[in-house]
């Protein structure tokens, strides 16, 4: 019996790319935001400023992201109907119930920032929804990462650990770097400095991962097309950690108002970026998925 030799039936793809669009790309990268976010919500002090916004920014994540994807649903009935059973095998099982755990414990968690001034009560389950909230949104920063590893789309089965990885640290960078904006827009420099150097480790382990992504599809015999390739390398690394991080140093090298300045650019930089890899890595993984050698190669393995 002759070797395989990469040849299909008519040259046809093997494997069915996914659906997802640019509103997939979207879900993942608020939700990631939000979930960072209550992370640092709840490192921070609890009546802290930037504690309130990042718990605001965590719930109007968990109501705009399910709405988002919704629509790419197309039925709105799909949503609620995953929730009809928990199938721990399942990643879009456990991410529903996750993103509904979430959901409902940063609302629980905006509690004592509405009414924990007139009842006391408010502000004690807001405090006791924080550490699960917390947990909750770390979750949510990589679960979207799990999702996609676990089909059969080559390029996204192929490094599952550093898409994780990847995914982790860019919501992380994405969520400190918009609170930073936050915090300058309220006069909060040096909480906003804090954040902005959060951002750049992340930004920073981010193109360590998104490396090591690539290093990975490389064993495995897959190379992602010219454009996907460009958005994750150009979202990832350039506008993710190496742009912010000759911004911030061009600031305090002229300071003045380039000193502020700089540092919000590099923060915009970093939220660009982070949206840009993401779609990157959605749209590799759809052509992945059309070319027959990529789906046998992995096969294989």
């Amino acid at each position: 019996m002759s070797a395989w030799n990469g040849e299909t039936y008519h040259g046809r793809p093997v494997t069915k790319a996914s659906s997802f669009d640019w509103k997939v790309s979207a879900y993942i990268f608020i939700l990631g935001i939000a979930g960072s976010s209550q992370i640092i919500a709840g490192v921070a002090r609890p009546n802290s400023g930037v504690a309130r916004q990042a718990r605001w920014l965590a719930l109007g994540g968990s109501i705009l992201g399910p709405l988002i994807l919704i629509r790419n649903l197309k039925t709105p009935s799909r949503w609620y109907n995953m929730l009809r059973i928990a199938r721990p095998t399942s990643p879009m099982s456990m991410g529903s119930w996750l993103l509904s755990a979430f959901g409902g414990l940063s609302a629980l968690n905006v509690l004592g920032d509405l009414f924990g001034r007139r009842w006391p009560f408010a502000r004690r389950v807001s405090e006791a929804t924080q550490a699960p909230a917390a947990i909750a949104g770390a979750g949510m920063s990589v679960y979207t990462a799990s999702l996609l590893s676990s089909t059969s789309t080559p390029l996204w089965a192929a490094a599952p650990t550093p898409l994780a990885a990847q995914f982790g640290s860019a919501a992380m960078a994405g969520a400190a770097s918009v609170l930073a904006l936050l915090q300058r827009r309220d006069g909060q420099d040096e909480m906003a400095r804090r954040l902005e150097r959060l951002a750049m480790v992340a930004g920073g382990l981010e193109a360590v991962a998104s490396q090591a992504a690539k290093a990975q599809w490389q064993r495995a015999g897959i190379e992602p097309a010219k454009k996907p390739d460009a958005m994750i390398t150009g979202g990832g690394t350039i506008a993710g950690f190496l742009l912010p991080f000759a911004a911030k140093s061009l600031g305090r090298a002229l300071g003045g108002r380039a000193a502020t300045a700089m540092p919000e650019i590099a923060s915009i930089a970093m939220l660009i970026g982070s949206a840009t890899m993401r779609h990157g890595v959605l749209l590799a993984g759809n052509d992945s998925a059309k070319r027959p050698q990529d789906v046998f190669r992995t096969t294989r393995r």
